[in-house]
C-alpha cells in the first residue's frame, strides 16, 4: 500500500514558492518509502525541527493510518520545536552514533541532509528494512552559493561503496530549475538552508540585495536495503 499525497493537508507554508520546492522533495521521498503498511515504524535520524516527519504524519493521517514515527536530533532546541508543532510523532534528543532504539525494530530510517552512521542504521533496521538518505547534489543552489561565498568549496566525491550490511536499491535525483522573483522568496529560501548561518554578514547582505535569482535544485535520494542475514 502507499500513503496518499494530499496537497491541502500536507503543505501549509504561506509562501507558494516554498510549498512548490517542498512538494517536489516530499513527493519523491514518499515515493521511495513505498511500499508501507499501517504498522510500520519509521525513524528520522537527524530530524531537525521535524518538517519531513510532520509531512509523513499528515499524509498517514489522511490515509487513515497511524504509523509509528520517531524523530531524533542532537539539538535539544530543534526537538523542542518539533514537539511543539506536532505531537503525532515521538521526538527524542540523541545522536546518530548511539541511537536509543532496540536492534531490529525499525522498518525505515530517513537520514535527510544529515550525518549517516551506517553501523547504527544497520543495527536498528529490521532485516529487509530500508534506509533512505537525502543529500544535496553538486549543483544544489549553486547560483546562490556563488553569490554569498567568496569561493565555493570543492564538492566532496560521492562514496560509491555500499555500506556493510546493506544492498543498493534504486534511488532518484530531484533536479529542476527555479526562478525566484522578489526579496521575500529569496530570503525564505536562504532561511531554509544552513547557509543562513554559515555565510558572512557580507554574503547575507549580497543575498538580501537581490530582487531576482535563477536557481538549480539538485537533490540526490539514495536507498539501501538491510540485508536479511546479519
Amino acid at each position: 500500500m502507499f500513503i496518499r499525497y494530499n496537497n491541502e493537508r500536507v503543505y501549509h507554508h504561506s509562501n507558494p514558492f516554498i510549498r512548490f520546492v517542498e512538494r517536489k522533495r516530499v513527493q519523491a521521498i514518499i515515493k521511495l518509502l513505498a511500499p508501507l503498511s499501517p504498522s510500520d515504524r519509521i525513524l528520522a535520524a537527524g530530524c531537525g525541527e521535524g518538517y519531513y516527519l510532520r509531512q509523513l504524519a499528515a499524509a498517514a493521517t489522511a490515509d487513515g493510518w497511524k504509523l509509528a514515527l520517531l524523530g531524533l536530533d542532537i539539538s535539544k532546541w530543534a526537538v523542542l520545536s518539533a514537539a511543539k508543532q506536532d505531537q503525532r510523532p515521538n521526538w527524542v534528543v540523541g545522536s546518530n552514533a548511539n541511537l536509543p532504539v532496540l536492534p531490529g525494530t525499525v522498518d525505515r530510517v530517513l537520514c535527510m541532509f544529515g550525518f549517516p552512521v551506517y553501523a547504527e542504521f544497520a543495527r536498528v533496521l529490521k532485516p529487509g528494512g530500508q534506509l533512505l538518505q537525502v543529500d544535496a547534489g553538486p549543483d544544489h543552489l549553486r547560483e546562490l552559493r556563488e553569490i554569498i561565498y567568496p569561493t565555493l568549496k570543492p564538492q566532496r566525491t560521492a562514496d560509491a561503496q555500499v555500506p556493510e550490511g546493506f544492498t543498493a536499491l534504486p534511488g532518484e535525483t530531484v533536479r529542476f530549475p527555479l526562478e525566484l522573483a522578489g526579496a521575500e522568496q529569496i530570503a525564505d529560501l536562504l532561511a531554509m538552508t544552513p547557509h543562513l548561518y554559515r555565510a558572512s554578514a557580507e554574503g547575507r547582505a549580497r543575498a538580501a540585495a537581490l530582487t531576482r535569482l535563477s536557481l538549480t535544485v539538485d537533490v540526490h535520494l539514495t536507498r539501501f536495503g538491510r540485508n536479511t542475514t546479519r
